[in-house]
């Protein structure tokens, strides 16, 4: 018998086994926040959802898009949309107008849903339909007198999600992930993480990262209860690690710096000692600061590697039993590797140092981009586009990053369309933009910057200017002068004599 791997069964087995659970808490202070949800309403909401997108004519097969902070509204789009058929196109709530734009008509988008603290900044963003979420979407979208046609073909390999990401060409690529993708990649996250009924999970990850790691179908098959934290506060994610008994939580390590920050002026014990665990991605946090979270919170730390192309889990490095003995110094360490493949990843690295994967979690293609999916997926090897060692105990440490995408609290920023923008300068003659170590922010976004013809250039300048051509995430933290910018024999950046300063003992890029 084979049944196919849909993003349904998330849903139906929570309203069938815990209907009358608390499946959401929505954030109190969001525009319209929905409150309290069980999984029994949550289940209603979404066909409500389905039905409406039938009366709004989006066809299976259709796209729709969504720009929005942590919300319920967000999560419950997750569950319905792909479950009716119909493509999600979640994205980036910190991208610029004109990027937003770029992605919308790149997916053809039949239907835009945006936050309503957005809907100024993205007045301009159009599509067939487009809804404000909140009350106008409850009342357009929302038909709670129909039951919604089932998926006429139901289809593992049908798209779930296009979701995009930033590449060399600066131009975002819309990874297409699958029911099969995003099932096996929520099912295996769960069994590695130890998910179970009696967790709590707070969504600090921005669930448009990457469907939110897979964790709201991981959670929602599980019963497991969802706590929305719309915007990133460390205080506030002790506090409600202490209201609502949260157990797990997903984010990048400028997330958990910014709770060690808090931590500081604590009254008290810390929350969820010897009960939470939290699992990070991206550039990792040196292994002082690991040390520090499971010493000084008493929060287990785990980590993952994967990309928005690959669901994303490809890596995780958890505690192990043999780290038992060892000091906090050298546990920390052992954590801080991207770690080993997880359950039903391949993995190897090539002569040239590239790590390449096969899992049934890699996307089949690029959204109408054939020739980048050929260069990425070939001869059954995706090319993940970083640089890898493999230890002998099979462990992967990420060392080079050959796509120069920066990591920087946990976005993704193309070095090359940085460098494009800069080079818009007047006084900019050359620069390159490279990814130096921070404490804070993992990665910072560093140009090194050539004045042109001896002209005065402060910092403070250069970042502004950037902001006023892209997203603020993307603008260089950190501007450093030189007098000129070293080239291969055949034209191309030297960044690797850029960075090498940066990069010493055991900071690698990651």
């Amino acid at each position: 018998m084979r049944i196919p791997l849909t993003t349904n069964n998330f849903l139906d087995r929570a309203e069938r086994v815990y209907g009358d659970r608390t499946a959401i808490t929505d954030e109190p202070l969001a525009p319209c926040s929905l409150g309290e949800l069980t999984y029994r309403q949550l289940a209603v909401r979404a066909r409500a959802i389905q039905a409406g997108l039938h009366r709004l004519d989006v066809s299976e097969g259709g796209r729709v898009a969504v720009v929005s902070h942590n919300s319920a509204r967000l999560l419950e789009l997750l569950l319905a949309v792909p479950s009716a058929g119909r493509i999600l196109v979640p994205i980036n709530f910190r991208l610029q107008p004109g990027e937003v734009s770029y992605i919308v008509d790149d997916s053809g988008a039949d239907l835009l849903l945006v936050d309503p603290e957005l809907d100024a900044l993205l007045a301009d963003v159009s599509a067939p339909h487009r809804l404000v979420l909140g009350e106008e979407s409850d009342q357009i979208l929302l038909d709670f007198d129909h039951e919604p046609p089932p998926w006429s073909h139901p289809d593992e390999d049908a798209y779930a999600t296009l979701n995009y990401t930033s590449g060399t060409t600066g131009r975002p690529k819309g990874a297409c992930l699958t029911h099969r993708n995003v099932w096996v990649n929520a099912v295996t996250f769960g069994m590695h993480m130890q998910l179970g009924d009696g967790d709590v999970l707070m969504h600090v990850l921005p669930m448009f990262h990457c469907n939110g790691w897979g964790m709201p179908y991981t959670s929602t098959g599980l019963g497991v209860e969802q706590v929305i934290l719309r915007k990133v506060d460390g205080a506030e994610i002790l506090r409600r690690v202490d209201t609502h008994g949260v157990s797990i939580m997903c984010g990048a390590p400028t997330v958990w710096n910014m709770v060690l920050d808090a931590a500081q002026d604590w009254p008290g014990d810390i929350p969820g000692r010897d009960r939470v665990r939290i699992v990070c991605a991206g550039a990792p946090p040196p292994s002082l600061t690991i040390a520090r979270i499971e010493q000084d919170l008493g929060w287990q730390f785990n980590q993952i590697y994967g990309l928005s192309e690959t669901a994303p889990l490809l890596t995780v490095n958890r505690p192990r039993r043999e780290y038992e003995g060892l000091s906090p110094e050298d546990r920390a360490k052992n954590l801080s590797r991207a770690g080993v493949p997880s359950l039903g990843t391949s993995l190897r690295v090539d002569d040239e140092g590239e790590v390449l994967v096969a899992s049934n979690t890699v996307m089949t293609e690029y959204w109408n981009k054939k020739e980048e999916t050929d260069a990425a997926i070939e001869s059954g090897w995706f090319h993940t586009g970083d640089g890898g060692v493999l230890g002998a105990d099979g462990y992967l440490t990420i060392t080079d990053r050959k796509k120069d995408v920066i990591i920087s609290g946990g976005e993704n920023v193309s070095s090359i369309e940085v460098e494009d923008v800069l080079l818009g300068h007047p006084a900019i003659a050359d620069v390159a933009v490279i990814a130096t170590p921070d404490d804070k922010w993992g990665e910072l976004v560093t140009a090194i910057v050539v004045a042109r013809n001896g002209e005065a250039l402060v910092e403070s300048e250069i970042v502004e200017f950037a902001k006023t051509k892209m997203a603020h995430y993307k603008a260089p933290k950190k501007v450093i002068f030189r007098a000129d910018i070293p080239y291969t024999a055949t034209g191309k950046k030297q960044k690797f004599k850029l960075r090498a300063p940066f990069w010493t003992g055991d900071r690698q890029v990651h």
